[in-house]
């Protein structure tokens, strides 16, 4: 019976392990990853605008 009980809280263990990890990534490439790639849109934005602004001025 000991044996059973091991083996289910091991493989038990084991799957919510799994299950977490896989919510997390999945949290992570639906909220974070667009989060960051829409800054790094408004920060090349930025640049380029900035750019713009200098070349126009250079007279």
């Amino acid at each position: 019976m000991k044996h059973k009980f091991a083996k289910g809280f091991v493989i038990g263990t084991i799957s919510t392990v799994g299950a977490i990890a896989g919510s997390l990534l999945a949290f992570k490439k639906t909220v974070v990853d667009p989060i960051e790639e829409k800054e790094s849109q408004i920060e090349d934005n930025r640049r380029r605008a900035n750019r713009k602004s200098h070349a126009a001025h250079q007279g």
